[in-house]
């Protein structure tokens, strides 16, 4: 969005210009995560919680700039203490908030979630009336911020409404397919009135893209197939030149089209799984950025995603380069 448009809070970084420096630009949802600090206990029965940001185009800017990138996020919150927290959360983690604006009368939107490891992380969102990240308008958009990043990073919720699906687009359209442009699936069935709905318009989106990411159930919706293989050549078929198909127990397979890798996962004693595909994005750009082969940046990205399977927020879980290339050698040494 144009800075400071409608934000009702000084951007950052007024006066300079870092659009041409943007290693990562995202676009996509926000909000405020309220993840209960017992773990195992019903949200009925829980006590105390812990405020984090949330979103998972917000996340994927905090993870890469963790890895040093430059990075900012296109996003809206609402005109409220929540959203403050929310610029405030990210000038902390090093991300540009120059494009996060606010919309007078629609709240921060919260999510709450419970915690029962290994696998069973209900969530609860609460965006009504709508979601203030629902409302980026095409007119908004600062299209050489766009065009410039290295990679711009968007997501299938962006495309569950308008106005955000039409500026999706037209960001896509405006990309042109320069440099690294991703859409992560991000299919969530509570955004949508039906999965063949999600399904046309990311197909829509994907011819745009050079990379898409997404889980089993998530490249179904997208291309119709949940078989990795074949989903990714269906990714293919639509345009993509990079596949990323997440297994789950079973790793990740990624295929460029010449080659394909299969990488299994990183053990990791799970302690809350919500953020580990959040991480795993951050550190695909920092990857992707790097030019690291296929496999390297494979296992380098399901090593940041355990390390924060392991921990229990998102945004204050996403680990360092370091902190990844330090578990990366324990478990090749094991």
């Amino acid at each position: 969005m144009t800075p400071g448009a409608d934000a009702g809070h000084a951007p950052p970084h007024a006066g300079s210009d870092r659009t041409s420096a943007l290693e990562v630009l995202t676009m996509g949802r926000i909000g405020v995560d309220i993840y209960p600090l017992q773990i195992g206990v019903s949200l009925r029965e829980v006590q105390t919680f812990g405020k984090y940001l949330g979103g998972s185009a917000s996340n994927v800017a905090v993870a890469a700039a963790r890895h040093g990138r430059r990075s900012a996020v296109i996003t809206r919150t609402g005109a409220d203490p929540f959203g403050e927290f929310l610029h405030d959360a990210l000038r902390g983690y090093g991300v540009d908030d120059r494009y996060v604006t606010a919309v007078p009368g629609l709240p921060t939107p919260v999510t709450f979630c419970e915690i029962f490891p290994p696998d069973d992380f209900p969530l609860y969102f609460y965006r009504l009336p709508k979601a203030p990240d629902l409302e980026i308008h095409t007119g908004e958009l600062d299209t050489d911020a766009v065009r410039s990043a290295d990679i711009f990073w968007v997501t299938g919720t962006g495309l569950s409404q308008e106005p955000s699906r039409g500026a999706t687009l037209a960001a896509l359209r405006e990309r042109a397919k320069g440099g690294i442009t991703v859409l992560d699936l991000d299919y969530r069935p509570m955004f949508w009135s039906s999965r063949e709905e999600a399904r046309r318009w990311m197909q829509e989106a994907l011819p745009h893209v050079t990379v898409a990411v997404g889980n089993l159930d998530e490249c179904e919706t997208a291309v119709g197939v949940r078989e990795p293989r074949a989903a990714a050549r269906a990714l293919h078929d639509a345009g993509v030149e990079l596949a990323v198909v997440k297994q789950g127990p079973a790793g990740v397979l990624a295929s460029d089209g010449t080659q394909e890798v299969q990488v299994p996962p990183v053990p990791v004693e799970v302690v809350n799984g919500l953020g580990a595909g959040d991480a795993f994005g951050g550190a695909l750009c920092h990857a992707l950025l790097a030019g690291w082969d296929l496999e390297r940046a494979m296992r380098f990205c399901n090593t940041a995603g355990a390390i924060v399977a392991g921990r229990l927020a998102c945004s204050d879980a996403m680990p360092t380069t370091d902190e990844v290339e330090a578990r990366l050698g324990e478990v090749i040494r094991a």
